[in-house]
């Protein structure tokens, strides 16, 4: 039976993005579970109280129901270079607990940090986060990520991000790069320069 992920932020004594987190949750449920009644995510949240002060990566595995959740403290990957991996046929439009096709890819990273997939020409996202480019003070993502994280699905809400096609000619056209997700926010993003992105 499928298994799903939902990887959510504890920070500042709460919870980050739960409405979306929920969304997303009983999005892909309905999708493969067919109709079911609705997950509320914070029903099932309790962070053990020696963990309440700090900065956790809340990690729900669920399928009808949830199986698991665990709380981790989290501390940002460094990451400064990204190798361009093409796969035409990489699919993660839902967040399946079994990573092993972005596994794969990832092991192709050789001495980079990560890698940036390139799917039918287009830029998409490194393998744990979305990306996103720096051009006159303005953000841009790619158009078509494999996923939309909760993170960049707020900043669009908010205009801060513009999604654009994007494709690996484009890049000397950016004076930055950055990733976000669920733990990653623009401010806190570690910069990767657009030289240190090749295939």
């Amino acid at each position: 039976m499928y298994q799903f992920i939902e990887t959510i932020c504890y920070e500042n004594n709460c919870f980050q993005r739960l409405e979306l987190h929920n969304q997303r949750c009983n999005r892909t449920r309905s999708h493969f579970f067919g109709s079911q009644p609705d997950l509320q995510l914070e029903s099932y949240l309790s962070v053990p109280a020696d963990l309440q002060d700090e900065i956790l990566k809340c990690t729900v595995i669920y399928g009808i129901d949830i199986v698991n959740i665990e709380y981790v403290l989290y501390q940002i990957r460094p990451i400064s270079s990204l190798r361009m991996i093409i796969d035409d046929n990489i699919d993660y439009e839902f967040k399946y607990a079994n990573r092993s096709k972005l596994f794969k890819l990832y092991q192709k990273k050789g001495y980079y940090d990560d890698i940036l997939i390139v799917k039918n020409g287009l830029i998409t996202d490194i393998s744990y986060a979305n990306t996103i480019f720096l051009h006159d003070n303005i953000w841009y993502s790619p158009k078509n990520p494999l996923l939309i994280g909760t993170r960049l699905q707020g900043y669009l809400k908010e205009g801060r991000i513009t999604p654009t096609p994007l494709r690996p000619e484009d890049l000397p056209l950016f004076s930055e790069a950055r990733i976000i997700n669920a733990m990653i926010s623009i401010e806190n993003s570690p910069v990767i320069p657009i030289s240190e992105i090749c295939f």
